[in-house]
């Protein structure tokens, strides 16, 4: 490995001494660190001279830091690799007091790389591609939404809700988990389908293969529905307009040292 880039939190101090360990760490093994000018403003050190191709992408943060860094190196085959800086940080690969041994480690080229899955939303004439998730919810805070839904070309019927979750398995373990969502392993190459405060005893979580649409339609008199992707709210759906939610051909690249995998992982966020 020559060249690895860094993405860190969005508050520095969040971090502390983060980035001279990286440093130290990039140093001894012989890796260059590729460092944007908006990387090093929030730092305080020089941004890199020369081209930005990179071999992996290092990050520093949590989970919503390792989203961003894998929504931005989609489709250019580079992994990315978290030291987790933030609370559950269930996409990271070691937590902050490993990284010094966790970093040689992945520099010497001992880890493994995890394809996910992401999906794509059609909503208001644009595409957009999420990580973690497409969530439909009401637009109007404390507003009921009425959806109508089908999968696969087949309708499901309408749900009174607070909206719905489609999250892929990277995902499962977020908003969706937490609406009582079923977590799906990595390495399933479908979505889950949650409904959020459902006003029905027959809208049940779903896992939808890879193949099959969701369509989602807003049935809602007066309520628009906000599409949020990964927590971004990137559209607004009016009465009548319909949603487009798939699994997308993107992929992201988690980078991960051998041991922890998703059970490992799994176990250490979510055991009492």
């Amino acid at each position: 490995m020559r060249r690895a880039g860094v993405v860190t939190h969005g508050r520095p101090e969040q971090i502390g001494a983060g980035i001279a360990r990286l440093q130290t760490v990039a140093r001894e093994s012989g890796v260059d660190l590729v460092v944007s000018p908006e990387e090093a403003a929030k730092h305080a050190i020089a941004p890199s001279d020369g081209d930005d191709e990179v071999d992996i992408v290092v990050v520093l943060g949590g989970d919503g830091t390792m989203l961003r860094a894998l929504a931005r190196q989609l489709g250019d085959g580079i992994p990315v690799v978290g030291v987790n800086f933030g609370r559950v940080g269930f996409l990271s690969a070691m937590d902050r007091d490993g990284l010094e041994s966790g970093l040689t480690r992945i520099f010497a080229g001992d880890y493994d790389v995890v394809e996910l899955p992401t999906i794509e939303v059609v909503a208001a004439g644009a595409r957009h591609v999420a990580v973690n998730d497409v969530v439909a919810t009401s637009g109007s805070l404390g507003r009921m939404v009425e959806l109508e839904w089908a999968v696969g070309g087949e309708p499901l019927g309408r749900v009174p809700c607070d909206g719905v979750i489609c999250s892929t398995p990277s995902g499962s373990t977020a908003y969706n988990l937490s609406n009582g969502g079923p977590v799906l392993m990595w390495g399933i190459d479908a979505m889950a389908l949650t409904f959020v405060a459902p006003h029905s005893l027959h809208a049940r979580p779903l896992v939808v293969p890879r193949g099959r649409d969701v369509l989602v339609w807003n049935r809602t008199g007066s309520v628009p529905v906000a599409v949020l992707v990964d927590g971004h709210r990137v559209a607004e759906v009016s009465p009548s307009e319909r949603v487009d939610i798939r699994l997308a051909q993107e992929r992201s690249l988690l980078a991960t040292l051998p041991e922890a995998t998703f059970v490992s992982r799994y176990r250490q966020s979510f055991s009492a």
